[in-house]
């Protein structure tokens, strides 16, 4: 399903103010907010649409890439994916209204959203992101490749099955926090009414209390543990991008959310190539006689053996270029190319015979240059220089 343009679905211009489009996503989300629309799953689904275009634009850089490429920018970037109406809730808790103030939902929909922030706190404590290194060759890079990668993190505690309480003996509601999780100072002064709200110490959040905790876990509801998990990468990543997976992180406690796993890329040096954005460079060896006479050579290439023409008085340095032989392009089409720099090989060593000949082939009119010639780089290059200051 094609997604729709998020300057469409918040009803805003492309050159729209970070301030304009916070005021048009609180219009949208009071306009569908669940408590205004009981029931109504298409209400439900235009909330989250508006969340997930507002979790774009409303970060500059974010937004820049969205403004570049569109949807296809948006892939490999720390991307929130919201799976029910609290993470939208918690995601944007300056909007909704979670601390300094009570915000514009406190005071439209009261009591509803103590509740949401009461259930919210009977999810548990979420579980924290991990990062991963996963290091590929420049081979794997140009086609993409599937990884499995092994994660030591915190897993779900089977015993309790993540409640952290022993077999029968559940939980209770908090005493002190009478279930939300928060607990909050009102104080006044001559600027108006202030909410101070902190995390209830007595539940750590969670508003509600173990009655007995399961001896497995110490009423953890994760233990240690270690699992295999399967990376998808595209072709085309470089050295420090990054890969998100949602909910493969550490086990949240007592049934919380997990937390996300970061797999951060790093490339192999290779015997051979240097990658150069998404070219590569490889750096050709040929003798003198090929570089005067030319002929073809095989090279290798980031997808097998390939032949290569060298045109007859290749002079050291030249570039040749394979067109796309490197790299694919990670948020477009085609892909980059491998480019060959030619150096002529001295040979160490050699024969009484061969140096002989090559003595011989010294005295030679076209092999010594010239005197025009030695120098004709020189002079040409403080020549361009001139000219650029005359």
């Amino acid at each position: 399903m094609t997604k729709r343009d998020f300057y469409e679905i918040l009803g805003i211009s492309r050159n729209a103010t970070q301030e304009e489009i916070k005021k048009a996503y609180r219009q949208m989300a009071l306009k569908y907010h669940p408590d205004r629309n009981p029931g109504n799953k298409q209400a439900e689904e235009s909330f989250k649409e508006a969340a997930e275009a507002y979790e774009v634009l409303g970060d500059p850089e974010k937004r820049r890439r969205y403004n570049q490429f569109g949807h296809e920018g948006m892939r490999g970037t720390n991307f929130r994916e919201f799976h029910d109406i609290n993470d939208i809730f918690s995601a944007f808790s300056d909007i909704f209204g979670s601390g300094f103030g009570g915000g514009i939902f406190d005071e439209v929909f009261g009591t509803s959203a103590r509740g949401r922030r009461a259930s919210r706190a009977q999810r548990g404590i979420q579980g924290s992101d991990l990062k991963v290194k996963l290091q590929l060759t420049l081979e794997e890079i140009s086609t993409g490749v599937e990884k499995k990668i092994k994660v030591r993190k915190q897993k779900k505690c089977d015993v309790c099955n993540g409640t952290g309480a022993k077999a029968g003996a559940g939980s209770s509601t908090c005493s002190q926090c009478d279930g939300t999780g928060e607990l909050r100072q009102v104080s006044r002064s001559m600027f108006g009414q202030f909410v101070n709200i902190t995390t209830c110490p007595t539940c750590g959040g969670e508003g509600r209390v173990i009655r007995e905790p399961c001896t497995n876990c110490r009423g953890e509801g994760r233990v240690p543990g270690e699992t295999t998990i399967k990376v998808n990468v595209p072709a085309g990543v470089s050295e420090g991008n990054y890969i998100p997976l949602n909910g493969q992180g550490n086990a949240g406690q007592r049934g919380g959310p997990p937390g996300d796993l970061i797999v951060l890329i790093e490339e192999e040096p290779h015997q051979y190539f240097i990658r150069n954005g998404d070219d590569v460079v490889y750096d050709l060896n040929i003798s003198f006689p090929m570089a005067a006479l030319g002929g073809e050579v095989e090279i290798p290439t980031l997808t097998g053996k390939a032949k290569l023409a060298i045109d007859p008085g290749t002079p050291a340095g030249r570039m040749l270029r394979m067109r796309d032989r490197g790299i694919p392009h990670l948020n477009n089409y085609g892909r980059g190319d491998q480019l060959v720099r030619v150096n002529i090989w001295v040979p160490p060593k050699l024969t009484p015979k061969e140096r002989e000949l090559l003595k011989q082939l010294g005295n030679s009119e076209h092999i010594t240059p010239s005197e025009e010639e030695r120098h004709g780089h020189s002079r040409s290059f403080f020549s361009k220089v001139k000219d650029a200051f005359s």
